[in-house]
């Protein structure tokens, strides 16, 4: 049959499965205590035949990623067997690099940090510095588990943008030039001996927010600290942009004959507010930040804003949250209650390696595709 999608074949549709299997069994594993869960209700929540599941299973357990996990309450007849993921069976590390500090974790295969290393750092000191430093990290975090290191499935690096994702590749970063153009994953790659997958900070830190009800997500988080930028997702999926630009919230203007910003422009969102910050004007900054917010909440018609990063206090939290309930129309958009934590990013950075195995990069598309290829067992 053809399907119509390009390069869809039996061996993709054959690693989706696994992946949806693997998925829920993630979350099975994480999730109310971690009791796991029946090849039955595997079938039910993928829509694979019993049989599917069960060759399903039986691969990954011979991969070391599945096990038993005791048996399920009885309704009537025989109790199921209950199955889990074995979150030590895979890990993952996650980078990163601030302009002045460096945040290392070591996540298992549920993406659990298991220990981490965050440490004084100078993103202006070269790149000769910056990869010995992230490489003497890693063998910190790395040696905290043994054996972790025979399993390392690989880095996630999470940088101030903009960069290229796609690439690997660096841009300008403000206050930082000797950096446009650096091919970071490439050279970290090279220095750790594992595959490196490169994004902003922002887009991390947005992949650990968690799911807020039923519906795809849609909304922004917003990262105060050194910088300040933004995460995007819409209708539940990692907003980009073609070229990684999206998500540049700090570098709006909102006064065009204001102070000089880093990026080179007057008056963006950025330079006011940090500089508010600096000065101790906490009612200043949230009102800077929620007319920032309030306008990108109107452009993109998303109606939830995550607050992370150094700056960010419960109690600036609460400013940023009234100020947003002024300048934004009544009823539209709101501030997250839960700010993101200090591990979020290096977290986030993290689920990038993982994120290929629970198939999330494809979750779309492979809702559609389902929807016309018929359970052939696999």
């Amino acid at each position: 049959m053809n399907s119509g999608i390009p390069g869809a074949g039996l061996p993709a549709l054959r690693d989706h499965n696994a992946a949806l299997v693997l998925d829920l069994l993630r979350v099975a594993t994480v999730a109310d205590g971690g009791a796991g869960i029946s090849r039955q209700e595997l079938a039910t929540r993928t829509g694979l035949t019993p049989q599917a599941v069960s060759k399903i299973v039986a691969r990954l357990a011979g991969q070391g990623l599945v096990a038993e996990a005791g048996r399920g309450a009885s309704t009537g007849g025989k109790p199921r067997t209950l199955l889990r993921l074995v979150r030590q069976a895979r890990y993952a590390v996650g980078l990163h690099l601030d302009r002045d500090e460096l945040t290392v974790v070591l996540v298992d295969l549920a993406g659990e940090a298991v220990t981490e290393r965050v440490t004084p750092f100078d993103l202006g000191a070269g790149p000769g510095a910056v990869l010995e430093a992230v490489a003497e990290r890693v063998r910190e975090v790395t040696s905290d588990v043994p054996g972790a290191e025979r399993v390392l499935l690989g880095a996630g690096a999470a940088a101030p943008g903009p960069l290229d994702h796609a690439a690997g590749v660096l841009g300008r970063v403000t206050g930082f030039p000797g950096w446009d153009g650096f091919a970071l994953a490439d050279a970290l790659a090279g220095r750790l001996g594992l595959p490196v997958t490169l994004d902003k900070d922002t887009n991390a830190a947005a992949l650990r927010v968690p799911a807020d009800g039923p519906r795809p997500a849609s909304f922004a988080y917003l990262h105060v600290g050194s910088g300040l930028g933004a995460g995007l997702v819409l209708d539940g999926a990692l907003y980009r942009g073609p070229r990684t630009g999206a998500g540049e919230f700090g570098h709006q203007t909102l006064e065009p004959d204001g102070p000089r910003c880093a990026c080179g422009r007057r008056g963006c969102l950025e330079a006011l507010c940090l500089a508010a910050l600096a000065d101790g004007d906490t009612a200043r900054a949230a009102r800077l930040l929620a007319v920032g917010a309030a306008n990108l909440a109107a452009l993109l018609d998303i109606d939830r804003v995550v607050l992370g990063g150094r700056a960010v206090t419960p109690a600036f939290r609460d400013e940023v949250a009234a100020a947003l309930a002024r300048e934004a129309a009544p009823g539209t958009v709101r501030v997250a209650r839960e700010c993101a934590g200090a591990r979020t990013i290096a977290e986030g950075a993290a689920w990038l390696v993982l994120a290929p195995l629970f198939g999330r990069r494809r979750f779309g598309f492979w809702r559609r595709f389902l929807a016309a290829v018929p359970d052939d067992g696999f």
